[in-house]
């Protein structure tokens, strides 16, 4: 089974915005989230992306006047967002997310991890340890944005194999194994060049509720101002409170 990072690299990162469509659609759709949830800098005007990927969230970000430091594990799809972002204060970072407090600016003023980020850590301790370093490195009246896809419910027969994206020369399509605490995601990608080709890999997946995370939310010390759960997405803002 690969890492998370060796699944990206030798699979994902070539067909990443391809599986999402019009990646221009897709900014624009973070951009009216964070605009309609008034999400833009009053204070240092720091943004941390943890697990930015090409940018569905940076750019938006920026756009609306962050600086912002892009943090992935994946080289390539930094490389797309360096591309992607022109003359727009994105910084991107080669790293991992849990050791984001390893690169000097604090305290920011806003950090997302969204677009399933979260399910990609190795065990709920991560993801605690991550919201506790969030916090700390927060401003006071900082906010975190977090969105994931709940995996808690478990699929059965052949609802586990789901149909990611497809055209005359590409099909992408994942079959899902459940364990107790993880999901572990088959991913098959068949290409047409000559002839179809088959490129696959399995990664693991934790199985995060939103139940589970509120209650580290507030362990941590946050206030939540928004939950939703649509179609299975999770989406989360929290806050530090005001000193």
């Amino acid at each position: 089974m690969a890492t998370v990072a060796e699944h990206y690299e030798n699979l994902l990162a070539d067909y990443y915005s391809w599986m999402f469509g019009d990646f221009a659609g897709k900014v624009e759709t973070h951009h009216r989230f964070f605009f309609v949830n008034q999400i833009q800098p009053t204070k240092s005007g720091l943004a941390v992306d943890l697990g930015a990927g090409p940018g569905f969230q940076s750019i938006p970000l920026a756009q609306l006047g962050f600086r912002v430091l892009a943090v992935d594990l994946s080289r390539r799809l930094l490389e797309e967002l360096h591309c992607r972002c022109g003359s727009l204060p994105i910084t991107p970072i080669h790293g991992d997310l849990m050791n984001f407090t390893a690169w000097g600016e604090a305290p920011m003023e806003l950090c997302v991890c969204m677009g399933d980020t979260l399910p990609h850590l190795p065990d709920f301790e991560s993801v605690t340890l991550l919201l506790e370093q969030v916090y700390l490195s927060l401003e006071a009246g900082g906010r975190l944005v977090l969105s994931f896809r709940d995996l808690s419910l478990e699929l059965h027969g052949t609802d586990r194999f789901i149909p990611v994206r497809s055209d005359a020369d590409t099909v992408f399509t994942c079959f899902l194994e459940y364990e107790s605490n993880y999901v572990t995601v088959n991913d098959l990608l068949y290409t047409r060049k000559e002839a179809w080709e088959l490129n696959k890999s399995s990664y693991r997946k934790l199985r995060i509720s939103m139940e589970w995370i509120v209650e580290q939310l507030e362990k941590a010390g946050f206030t939540l101002h928004q939950r939703e759960l649509t179609n299975g997405l999770v989406t989360i803002i929290a806050g530090k409170p005001e000193a």
